[in-house]
């Protein structure tokens, strides 16, 4: 009969306090092989590069990052990384703490917390569970159903969600270069002068705009002319 093999949980730590980080390295690691540091950075910037390699299960994330606003990266890291977040913040901010959820963090953890809590918070959010008290719990889906229901009342995202994903392609193409004509624009494409025309006509329908100027402006306003942008 062959031992039980323990599938360490890999933590990740981003903190711009060294003395912070040494600390949790030592409180975490001393729990091997349950858990164990996989990488500790003082920044973002520092961690993006690394997430795919070092392939973390748990991102214990400090939402004050001196130049960077964690709350912010949150989103950028569940980009890169399918690792759940857990924040250790100082704050005793309510409204930045929910805002760390609605972005994606699965609990909130405060660095007066006990060891024993820092420990079972990372158990219990590796398992899938978050960690968070009912009342924030009750904040958070309240804010999410207004959120949806603000968006599902918004005639112009209704408008957005109605262009094809060829037509928001062609949208991109027309706003991103001002002085582009319409010929380069549907070389770019890979398409037809006739065919950009007639996309065109759609989307100007579709979003009730009547010129390209009209649309510039349009796609300016609502992050059209980005990449990946979701309405």
């Amino acid at each position: 009969m062959s031992d039980l093999v323990i599938k360490t949980i890999r933590v990740l730590l981003i903190d711009d306090h060294r003395s912070v980080l040494w600390g949790l390295e030592k409180l975490i690691d001393s729990q091997k092989p349950k858990m164990q540091v996989i990488g500790k950075f003082t920044s973002y910037a520092d961690a993006s590069s690394q997430l795919k390699e070092l392939s973390p299960d748990i991102i214990l994330l400090d939402l004050d990052l001196g130049t960077e606003n964690g709350v912010d990266v949150i989103p950028h890291l569940s980009l890169l990384t399918k690792a759940k977040i857990l924040v250790l913040t100082g704050s005793r901010d309510p409204v930045l703490q929910d805002r760390a959820i609605v972005a994606g963090a699965k609990g909130i953890l405060h660095k007066e917390n006990s060891a024993e809590t820092i420990l079972n918070a990372i158990e219990r959010v590796h398992e899938g569970q978050l960690w968070m008290d009912q009342d924030r719990m009750g904040r958070i889906i309240l804010e999410l159903s207004r959120k949806k229901s603000m968006e599902e009342n918004d005639p112009e995202r209704q408008k957005i969600l109605s262009l094809t994903a060829r037509e928001q392609g062609v949208v991109k193409a027309v706003t991103t270069r001002a002085a582009a004509t319409g010929i380069e624009v549907a070389k770019g494409l890979h398409i037809g002068e006739s065919t950009l025309r007639n996309h065109l006509s759609s989307i100007y329908s579709k979003l009730e705009l009547t010129s390209r100027l009209e649309l510039w402006d349009f796609a300016h306003k609502h992050g059209l002319n980005k990449d990946n942008k979701k309405p």
